[in-house]
C-alpha cells in the first residue's frame, strides 16, 4: 500500500477539524461537533418557510456535501469518516434539526450501500418517532437516491449497480432552488428524481486517492489513466496509456452517449438542451480543468 502526503494533525480528528475550518470561514454556517452536522444558521427560519433539504456521506469528497449548505441549496449536511457513511444516529440528529413539519424535508443520498442503509434507517426511525411522540399521522420526509454512473455498469446489468457521482451536485442545486422559491415537497422531489433519471456520468483518474493514515490501495503507472474509477477508489472499466485530453474526453462523451441508460430515454431524438457538468474531485488544477471543460463542450 503506497502512502500519500497530507496536511494533517491527527487522522482521527481530521474530518471534525476540517468541518470546523469550514464553519469558521463561512459565517452563514454552524456545526454540531458531536454529530458532524453542518447546518445553515437560519435553519429555524427555513423550517417555517420552505421545504428543507439534507444530504451527506463519507468525508474525502469535499466540498461535498457540507460545502453545498447555503441559500438555494442544502439546509444541512452530515459527514462520516473518510470514505465511510455517517451512522444512522448522525443522520437522525440532522433530520431532527432541520425537519419542517409544515413544508417537509427532502433527503438526497448517493447510491452506495452504507448510505442507503443508514439514511434509510434514520428516516424510518424519525418517522416512527414523530408518530409516537408528536401524534403526526404522516411525517413529510422523502428520500431521493442519485445513481448517475454509466461507467462500470454492464449493458445487461440493472440500475442497482449505478453509483452516485457528480450529478448529486445538480440535484442539490435544482432541488434547492425549487425549495427556495416555495415549491411543495412533491414537486421538489419529482424534479430531483427527473434530474437523477436524466443524468449520466463517467469518471476517470490519474491515480488512486490517498486516504489519510491508510495510503493508496493501488498505484497507476506514470503513463497510465484509469477510466471509470469510483470516488472511493473502486475499480474502473479500463486502464490505458494517457493520451491527449481531447482524445480522453471524446471517449468519455462517447461512452455516456452510447450507454443504454441514455439511449432509452423517451423522446431522445427531440431533445436539444444539455447541461454539461465537469467535476473535479480535488486533485486536478484549474488550468487543466479549463481545458477539459472546453473539450467536453466541443465534443457535445
Amino acid at each position: 500500500m503506497t502512502d500519500g502526503k497530507h496536511f494533517i494533525n491527527d487522522p482521527t480528528e481530521l474530518v471534525l477539524e476540517s468541518l470546523k475550518g469550514l464553519t469558521l470561514t463561512y459565517s452563514h454556517l454552524a456545526l454540531d461537533e458531536k454529530q458532524k452536522v453542518v447546518y445553515a444558521k437560519n435553519t429555524s427560519q427555513l423550517r417555517e418557510t420552505q421545504v428543507t433539504l439534507m444530504s451527506g456521506g463519507g468525508a474525502g469528497h469535499e466540498p461535498a456535501h457540507s460545502g453545498y449548505v447555503g441559500p438555494g441549496m442544502l439546509t444541512a449536511a452530515v459527514s462520516g469518516h473518510v470514505f465511510a457513511s455517517p451512522t444512522s444516529s448522525q443522520v437522525l440528529s440532522c433530520l431532527r434539526r432541520i425537519y419542517s413539519p409544515e413544508h417537509g424535508t427532502l433527503v438526497i443520498v448517493k447510491n452506495y450501500t452504507g448510505d442507503i442503509l443508514n439514511f434509510g434507517r434514520a428516516i424510518e426511525r424519525f418517522k416512527a418517532e414523530r408518530v409516537s411522540r408528536n401524534n403526526e399521522h404522516d411525517p413529510k420526509v422523502e428520500m431521493v437516491v442519485v445513481g448517475d454512473d454509466v461507467g462500470v455498469v454492464g449493458e445487461e446489468s440493472e440500475d442497482v449497480g449505478r453509483r452516485g457521482l457528480a450529478a448529486t451536485i445538480l440535484v442539490h442545486k435544482v432541488a434547492g432552488a425549487l425549495a427556495a422559491i416555495g415549491a411543495p415537497l412533491d414537486e421538489v422531489k419529482s424534479t430531483a428524481e427527473f434530474v437523477c433519471a436524466n443524468a449520466f456520468t463517467v469518471g476517470c483518474a490519474l491515480e488512486a486517492a490517498s486516504v489519510p493514515a491508510a495510503g493508496k490501495p493501488r498505484h497507476l503507472g506514470a503513463d497510465q489513466i484509469e477510466v471509470g474509477m469510483g470516488i472511493h477508489n473502486e475499480p474502473g472499466f479500463r486502464t490505458t496509456r494517457i493520451a491527449s485530453a481531447r482524445s480522453l474526453v471524446s471517449s468519455i462523451v462517447d461512452r455516456i452517449v452510447s450507454s443504454r441508460f441514455l439511449q432509452r430515454l423517451p423522446d431522445l431524438s427531440e431533445r436539444r438542451d444539455v447541461v454539461i457538468l465537469v467535476n473535479n474531485l480535488g486533485a486536478v488544477s484549474n488550468l487543466e480543468m479549463g481545458l477539459v471543460a472546453k473539450e467536453a463542450i466541443e465534443a457535445v
